[in-house]
């Protein structure tokens, strides 16, 4: 994961205190609950504008084809499986947070905003 990824995960590294690896994992939550929760149409130019987002989606989304008591969805799933992979609840919307201020940098306000918008709940932590 080179470039913008490589931006990205610094920021939580430095920001929020995770390591890297939790870190690439946390990412790929939020990203994989963007894509499974929020409109198509809007999520994938967003990705498209995140190199490696999709290799992080995979990640996440092998690990998940586990299931068990981690399968449940929304805005809880994502952040349970958030706090499995050793992130704190502050943690948790601390990196939610740097996700999406970063995507808006990235994608800009309007494309994030409709994302954002359009899932229940999601704007009370961003």
């Amino acid at each position: 994961l080179r470039g913008i990824m490589d931006e990205l995960l610094a920021r939580l590294v430095a920001n929020v205190g995770v390591d890297r690896e939790t870190a690439e994992k946390a990412v790929g939550i939020i990203l994989d609950f963007l894509v499974k929760e929020g409109p198509h149409d809007k999520v994938q130019p967003l990705l498209d504008k995140l190199p490696g987002a999709q290799a992080l989606i995979q990640a996440q989304q092998a690990s998940d084809a586990g299931g068990g008591m981690f399968a449940m969805g929304g805005l809880m799933g994502a952040g349970t499986k958030m706090m499995a992979a050793g992130l704190s609840m502050g943690q948790v919307q601390a990196v939610t947070k740097e996700v999406i201020a970063f995507s808006r940098e990235k994608a800009g306000e309007d494309a994030v905003g409709e994302i954002v918008g359009s899932i229940p709940g999601l704007s009370q932590f961003v």
